[in-house]
């Protein structure tokens, strides 16, 4: 398929598809004229591209993750992980912050043990 069309599936526009082309991160073949040609596997590459993007990863750290025997690409999901995971701590610290405050009964947060507590280990 065209570039047009494989930009319309992912979601993107072509500049970005040429962007990753020329990083070397999803590379079409070429039409006999020069123009870029996508195959069902490339597509499927364009879509693993578009959810690690979503998880945060760098374009230079999902050619590592695409690539089973990259090297440093164990060591790039392991950081990725890790920031989730502290981010999910934090979320749920939020979480938990907010659910007191809509019911805390003191006049002042500040007031509150509570409510302290929390912006003391934020």
């Amino acid at each position: 398929m065209r570039i047009g069309d494989a930009a319309r599936l992912i979601g993107v526009p072509t500049h970005v598809l040429r962007h990753w082309d020329d990083m070397g991160v999803v590379s079409p073949s070429r039409t006999p004229s020069g123009h870029r040609e996508y195959d069902e596997e490339q597509v499927r590459r364009l879509r693993v591209l578009r959810a690690c993007q979503e998880v945060g990863l760098s374009l230079g750290e999902i050619r590592l993750v695409l690539h089973r025997d990259e090297a440093g690409r164990a060591q790039v999901i392991e950081e990725r992980l890790s920031r989730i995971r502290a981010q999910r701590e934090r979320l749920a610290d939020a979480e938990s912050f907010l659910e007191h405050v809509r019911t805390c009964r003191h006049d002042l947060l500040t007031r509150c043990p509570s409510c302290s507590r929390f912006a003391d280990e934020g």
